[in-house]
């Protein structure tokens, strides 16, 4: 999922920038929520507060985006911290960014965001055919004209901050060809493993050398069983109302034809057109010139109706669909200008139009194909109806049931059946549920909140309900510990024979190492008489099976100071003797070199960026409190 969030940084800035917007508009991000105390707060940029339920919505519109490109997106995923943290991020980024695009006065020109609109790819969804903005697809969004602009001015006002930077990332030709050197440099190697695995079988461990393993403070961690609980839970959710919903075939029928429109593929229509340009701005001699040429064309192609396509590729200056032979693909109604779009509208299909005047100038269209517009039939809709119908009613209920839900849950804290049995919910249980699951799939007990909520000290010693958490859209859960167990050292005898699994790779790891220093010490002072393979030549663009441990560590040695040995720490693996014997040049052509050269400019640039926001984040007074400090460790110990 965390690959996810990164690939889709794009998706998650834009999520963001459309709930941070209002109170940059309105107050300016100097002075939002200054005030009061810190509770709730999740982190601080110059003093402005960035709070829980922000942080939460953030997650939530993110998190429905994703779904809305990939259905199968497990909703777990959003729990995980170190998708929490990135979504906490990013509205830091975010706040960083406006904070010092403010003061330094940085805003794009409205010729700026008009080239952009009309040329950046990203784009291309909510633009129109003719280049205009297509407002149905933004309102099917969720979003205004005057929001979208605002929204792409802001981005691009936060965008300067870090692009001036960027954009002047230079190194000198020698440090590049350095550089490059260094990355596809290859070296004459010679290497031999020591598997720990080989030296198990000489270990046979004594009860006190057992006793001693086990009682390491640094052997908690695996020997300590986890804060753990039997649970009670129960879950109020859209799904479950829905199942206690009934319809009639009357009632489904009649949504049918009340919304028949829902259920008729839009109608689409595919057109040619040769276009004389005559924009508004033109003097009324060039607006004539431009319709008598038309005109002209028109004349032609009624006498020759197939010379259509190429009259329009010499004649059109649509540069769009020339080439074409004016073809426009399909569109549905209102991508176009209006006298355009009715003229397509009212035509038959192989019809031509006569001239059709717009802001562009003047047309010639043929219609050339029509797909769409008929309605899909009873039968092929009912199951979609009676789910949606299901489901509207379910939410109009939602809010009801919801308030009932968390008020029971509360007033009757010492039990879960009373609002089980008033709402008619299932009452849940689920035993060994951990406060810390560590990927073990819990279900909706998987949701930190509901965990932290459970496990509180408070809670837990008073078997209480946790009061009514939001664990999703329309889902709510509240739980109590039946049984607690809290985290503990297990006993000796539960866990010798994994003791004695510890003990033996450790040691076996030590004596590998032992072993490969002291054979090197030796092949050093007699290296005709190493037991080392033949030489291979390593580079970090060609690998043949080595550990990355070996490689890293024969591209590290000192070039003035061949040939030179070393021991590798393979880990659990055991160790590695390794010999450097010479340095060859990079097997690199001149245009590889000079290509790669040429990507250190832009490299270098990110890397002056990145180090630019940072010293940003020290300017601007960033904070990290509560829970977003909590998850912001958390995230940090794990890549420990």
């Amino acid at each position: 999922m965390f690959d996810f969030v990164r690939k889709h940084t794009r998706l998650l800035q834009f999520a963001l920038l459309i709930l941070i917007l209002p109170s940059f508009v309105m107050f300016g991000v100097q002075s939002a929520s200054k005030f009061g105390s810190d509770e709730g707060v999740v982190a601080k940029v110059a003093g402005s507060k960035i709070t829980q339920p922000e942080w939460d919505n953030a997650q939530r519109q993110f998190a429905e985006r994703v779904r809305a490109q990939r259905p199968e997106t497990d909703p777990r995923e959003f729990d995980k911290p170190e998708v929490k943290k990135a979504a906490l991020d990013q509205l830091v980024r975010e706040f960083v960014l406006s904070a010092a695009a403010k003061d330094q006065h940085l805003t794009p020109s409205d010729a700026r965001i008009a080239r952009i609109f009309a040329n950046d790819p990203q784009f291309a969804s909510v633009r129109n055919p003719d280049g205009t903005l297509n407002k149905e697809m933004l309102q099917a969004r969720g979003m205004s004209a005057a929001q979208f602009e605002a929204l792409l001015r802001q981005e691009l006002t936060v965008g300067q901050v870090l692009a001036a930077v960027s954009a002047t990332g230079q190194t000198s030709t020698v440090a590049s060809q350095q550089a490059v050197n260094a990355l596809f440099q290859v070296r004459d190697v010679q290497w031999q493993k020591f598997e720990a695995k080989q030296y198990a079988s000489q270990l046979n461990p004594t009860d006190a050398q057992l006793q001693a393993f086990y009682k390491d403070p640094a052997n908690d961690s695996w020997l300590t069983a986890p804060e753990q609980a039997d649970v009670q839970f129960v879950v109020l959710d859209l799904d479950t109302l829905k199942q206690r919903i009934t319809l009639s075939e009357d009632d489904i029928r009649a949504s049918y034809k009340e919304n028949l429109a829902r259920y008729t593929e839009p109608e689409e229509r595919r057109a040619s057109h040769i276009l004389i340009k005559a924009e508004a701005s033109a003097t009324p001699e060039q607006k004539k010139a431009a319709r008598a040429k038309a005109e002209q064309l028109l004349a032609e192609i009624q006498k020759n109706p197939a010379s259509f396509a190429e009259l329009a590729k010499k004649n059109s200056d649509d540069p769009g669909s020339a080439a074409n032979g004016g073809d426009l693909d399909f569109f549905g109604k209102g991508a176009m200008t209006k006298s355009f779009d009715e003229a397509v509208f009212s035509m038959q299909p192989g019809q031509t139009s006569g001239i059709v005047e717009s802001d562009y100038g003047f047309h010639i269209i043929r219609l050339t194909a029509v797909r769409g517009g008929k309605a899909q039939p009873f039968e092929a809709v009912r199951a979609q109806i009676e789910d949606e119908a299901r489901k509207q009613s379910a939410l109009r209920q939602y809010a009801e049931v919801a308030e009932q839900f968390t008020n029971k849950v509360y007033e009757v804290s010492d039990s879960l059946k009373p609002v089980a049995d008033e709402l008619k919910l299932p009452l849940q249980s689920a035993s060994g549920v951990l406060h810390n699951p560590q990927g073990k799939d819990q279900g909706v007990l998987s949701n930190q909140r509901v965990l932290d909520a459970l496990f509180d000290p408070v809670n837990r010693s008073k078997a209480r309900n946790t009061e009514a958490i939001e664990v999703g859209p329309n889902k709510l859960v509240s739980a109590r510990v039946v049984k607690y167990q809290p985290a503990a050292r297990l006993a000796f005898d539960q866990v010798q024979a994994k003791v004695r699994e510890r003990w033996v790779a450790a040691e076996a790891v030590k004596l590998a190492r032992r072993d490969a220093e002291q054979k090197m010490a030796a092949w050093k002072q007699a290296p005709d008489k190493a037991e080392l393979p033949a030489a291979v030549q390593m580079s970090r663009r060609n690998m043949y099976g080595q550990p990355m441990q070996v490689l890293d560590a024969a591209m590290r040695v000192a070039a003035d100071k061949l040939p030179a040995w070393t021991v590798v720490d393979l880990g659990a693996e055991g160790s590695a003797v390794i010999r450097v014997n010479k340095v060859l040049p990079p097997s690199l052509s001149a245009a590889e070199q000079r290509e790669t050269e040429a990507q250190f400019g832009p490299i270098w640039g990110r890397a002056e960026a990145d180090a630019y926001y940072r010293a940003l984040q020290r300017e601007y007074k960033v904070q990290y409190l509560n829970e977003g400090k909590k998850v912001t460790e958390a995230v940090t110990a794990a890549k420990k």
